[in-house]
């Protein structure tokens, strides 16, 4: 068998920076470090984190008053700030950038009276959060989604989620293009999104199978499984080698190998080793120079 390793792959610059600002609150604060949803997508970097200190909750009513909180990189709506105010939790905001952008077009449109709607999977973290800023209406990167009925003539902008399929957001953006001719048009879809599922569509050109490690409720994830099927390449998102299916491997001897923004590259090397290859090939792909600042209160 001959494993090929597609590239970029793995952590994004926002999930380092997430991971690194709970890292650095339970050294610098001591533990326990509440963690307002999952720091990022994938349970063995959360898991990793609560043997340090760190405590996942799902709600601010969850975490004691008084309390540090550290919101995840998926960004969080204005009413989850206000009721850490009101229980005085000392709040670390670990956003990526990328989305606080997202946040911050929003903001802009909806002040110039724009109608915004937004692009992405219903009730994913991200977009609670992105629509939780100001009023605007979801559409579902979902072939079938119904655009609202508004009047064509209408000032519309059109943002989305960071970790769509580019190929769907596009239909999506083309279905709204259609019916709202003089919409504008915000493609937010991250660098990191963008690059995995590029070098992924290329590696499927040269494989038999794609297996993409990752969590089921990472939505990049999610994307880079749908986009190697997209190819005509069997396709499976796995967390690691205890879920490869012997059955899948039959008669396969080119297995395509990528992960998602919030897959640790222990993971990747886990599942390699279990398939113990012949030869393990690396595609050159696009360099990755991204880093963002820390929260000012980590400085």
């Amino acid at each position: 068998m001959e494993v090929t390793l597609s590239s970029p792959r793995g952590f994004c610059a926002g999930v380092v920076r997430a991971i690194e600002v709970v890292e650095i609150c339970l050294e610098k604060f001591g533990p326990p470090v509440y963690v307002k949803h999952q720091i990022v997508h994938n349970p063995y970097v959360v898991d990793d984190l609560e043997r340090k200190g760190a405590i996942t909750v799902e709600t601010i009513e969850e975490v004691p008053a008084g309390s540090l909180v550290v919101f995840s990189a998926h960004g969080s709506p204005p009413d989850d700030f206000r009721k850490a105010e009101e229980r005085n939790l000392k709040v670390i905001d670990a956003v990526c950038p990328l989305v606080t952008r997202v946040h911050n077009e929003a903001k802009k449109y909806h002040r110039q009276g724009k109608r915004v709607l937004l692009v992405g999977h219903r009730g994913h973290q991200e977009v609670r959060g992105t629509m939780g800023q100001v009023e605007m209406t979801l559409v579902d990167d979902a072939a079938d989604s119904q655009l609202p009925d508004w009047d064509t003539g209408l000032d519309v902008a059109v943002l989305t989620q960071t970790t769509l399929s580019v190929r769907d957001t596009a239909q999506a953006i083309d279905s709204i293009r259609d019916k709202f001719p003089s919409a504008t048009v915000r493609n937010d879809i991250c660098y990191a999104t963008t690059n995995r599922q590029e070098a992924v569509t290329e590696m499927a050109e040269s494989v038999d199978l794609v297996l993409v490690i990752g969590a089921d409720n990472s939505s990049n994830c999610n994307r880079l499984r749908e986009v190697a099927e997209a190819q005509g390449v069997p396709s499976y998102l796995i967390n690691g080698p205890e879920e490869i299916d012997p059955a899948w491997l039959d008669g396969m001897e080119r297995v395509g190998i990528t992960s998602g923004a919030s897959t640790p590259e222990v993971l990747v090397e886990s599942v390699v080793q279990a398939l113990n290859p012949d030869l393990v090939k690396v595609l050159t792909g696009v360099e990755e120079d991204v880093t963002f600042t820390l929260p000012r209160e980590l400085r």
